[in-house]
């Protein structure tokens, strides 16, 4: 049945009043996410630098009011100086990341990157619960306070912007894309070292005919082998292709580096070069035992140069039995000839 009408008269009232607060809210929220690209435009890589007042502005109220999800990276200037926190680089990589979304994603008003301060921003680190650095987090539309948003765990720190990368499409299920890297050189660094080159082949001729080059230098073979060694040994191509990191950050103290990984499962880049410089190390006692001591005439010195190689090259080979124990469970057992027993 419909309703009298009179009551469609006092209905009306308050279905324009609700019409009009929606597009009001719409509207305001339109204008938050044009606010937010016009600052990112601003950025070369499209970080947008937040404070207190900002921070109120463009994070605090209901998912009405701000319909985008915003990675907040958390610096303090003073603390740049430490060099077991990583900011800088950190913060080097969240510009990378935040490049790369735009790159892929231009125009997007569904993302935003941004940084806080801690020596301009300090109420916004309390609000957001900040008591340790390195800190991100994302804040989504339906976050109803800055302390409830989401921390980025410190694993997604180890492979940089592309772990970064990770949990952000994890976490919003938005395709950041591919890191976008600078390169190594610039355009006009690649033509200056292109003339150059140019100008040298003839006196790189002239030496090649000579045998004055690098090539012909036997020390320079033997530096080079030692490094092919070093990076077989140490695992060097296996971090490579897995994206190994050199370390870790502690979970339960994030002020405290972890170098050695215990389990099969993972191994860091400082452990096997660890493991490589022992391996490196008894192979080059070995190499001047059979090539340089032989050439001393003291019996002496051949003596206790042997006694000395013997003793660190039992040193070394012990310290990579007990790593390998430690890591894998895996032990060494020693077995005598039956004739022996």
């Amino acid at each position: 049945m419909a309703p009298p009408p009179h009551r469609r008269l006092l209905l009306l009232p308050l279905l324009l009043l609700a019409a009009a607060a929606a597009a009001a809210s719409t509207a305001r929220a339109d204008d938050l996410v044009a606010e937010l690209q016009s600052l990112r435009v601003r950025s070369p890589s499209g970080v947008i630098h937040l404070t207190d007042t900002s921070v109120t502005r463009f994070l605090s109220g209901p998912a009405a009011r701000r319909p985008y999800s915003v990675l907040v990276f958390f610096d303090a200037t003073s603390l740049h100086s430490k060099p077991d926190l990583h900011l800088p680089q950190l913060r080097t990589e969240f510009a990378l990341l935040s490049a790369s979304f735009l790159a892929h994603n231009p125009g997007s008003g569904d993302l935003f990157f941004a940084d806080i301060e801690f020596a301009e921003s300090q109420h916004s680190f309390h609000q957001f619960g900040v008591n340790s650095l390195p800190h991100v987090r994302l804040v989504r539309p339906e976050h109803a306070t800055l302390g409830g948003s989401e921390q980025m765990d410190q694993s997604h720190f180890s492979r940089l912007a592309d772990s970064m990368a990770e949990f952000v499409e994890s976490r919003t299920g938005l395709e950041v894309g591919p890191i976008v890297r600078p390169p190594l050189l610039s355009r006009n660094q690649i033509i200056l070292l292109g003339i150059l080159f140019l100008i040298s082949i003839p006196f790189m001729i002239k030496r090649i005919i000579e045998g004055e080059t690098l090539l012909h230098d036997r020390r320079v073979w033997m530096a080079g082998a030692l490094f092919v060694y070093f990076f077989s040994v140490s695992g060097g191509m296996y971090g490579i292709i897995r994206h190994t990191p050199m370390f870790l950050t502690d979970r339960a103290d994030p002020n405290k580096l972890v170098f050695f990984y215990q389990g099969s499962g993972m191994q860091l880049g400082a452990e096997g070069f660890a493991v490589g410089f022992l391996y490196t190390l008894v192979g080059l006692m070995i190499a001047g035992v059979t090539h340089l001591l032989v050439r001393v005439e003291s019996l002496q010195t051949q003596r206790f140069a042997v006694l000395a190689v013997m003793v660190i090259g039992w040193w070394a080979v012990r310290k990579v039995i007990y790593l390998d124990n430690w890591k894998t469970g895996y032990s060494i057992h020693t077995f005598w000839p039956s004739s022996w027993r």
